[in-house]
């Protein structure tokens, strides 16, 4: 099994957690997002993902991409450690609030957004910083107030779920850009009980191979 990635990637990291929970080895690939304009957008890599971006999970030749279809893909596939379990509704709300920061908040904070504003669009930093802070902000309002009905220690009781490997990623990008967190109790309570784990500490993006100190 191979992951496509890139250290600081949110959605990679996503994916390094979910292998770490499952206990599956896996070769990295580093796919630089910057060097040389973006080692995503080479004619090699865009054999594996159209869409150049990261993560790519390769196995037997089989190219998946998307961080939510690579972890429903290795839940099914290693069902000994459940990522999304519960009733259906348990289910359902698990799955709910990963693509609640997959698709509405980690996109409008994207690598390759963040360039176009600043880049195509001639914004001065000053506004691509309140754009990301607007955004995460708004989405961490509406995560917080779905953790004080369902968290536990993490995010849906006191079992590690698909949710809790979501949201952390999400957590190291937002004080990554400097976003004061504090006032979100619920979420700091998860992300500092996931960080406890060794598998999330393992797949922390300080901790690859790649990374750039």
């Amino acid at each position: 099994m191979q992951l496509y990635g890139y250290w600081r990637s949110t959605a990679a990291y996503r994916v390094r957690i979910a292998l770490a929970l499952k206990n599956v080895p896996y070769q990295n690939h580093s796919v630089h997002l910057i060097k040389d304009g973006g080692e995503q957008h080479s004619e090699a890599y865009q054999q594996l993902n159209p869409h150049q971006l990261v993560p790519t999970l390769v196995e037997d030749g089989m190219a998946i991409s998307q961080s939510m279809a690579i972890i429903e893909y290795l839940d099914d596939k290693f069902p000994d450690y459940r990522l999304i379990f519960g009733t259906p509704q348990q289910r359902a709300q698990m799955r709910s609030m990963a693509l609640a920061i997959a698709c509405d908040i980690h996109p409008l904070n994207n690598l390759r957004v963040l360039q176009y504003l600043k880049n195509s669009l001639g914004q001065e930093q000053l506004k691509v910083d309140e754009w990301y802070h607007h955004w995460i902000h708004q989405g961490f309002n509406a995560i917080e107030k779905q953790l004080k009905q369902s968290a536990g220690k993490y995010c849906f009781g006191d079992e590690v779920s698909i949710a809790d490997v979501f949201l952390i990623p999400q957590v190291y990008n937002a004080t990554r850009f400097n976003v004061n967190i504090h006032q979100y109790p619920n979420i700091i309570r998860v992300h500092d009980n996931c960080l406890k784990l060794e598998e999330f500490q393992n797949a922390a993006p300080e901790n690859q191979p790649d990374a750039v100190h």
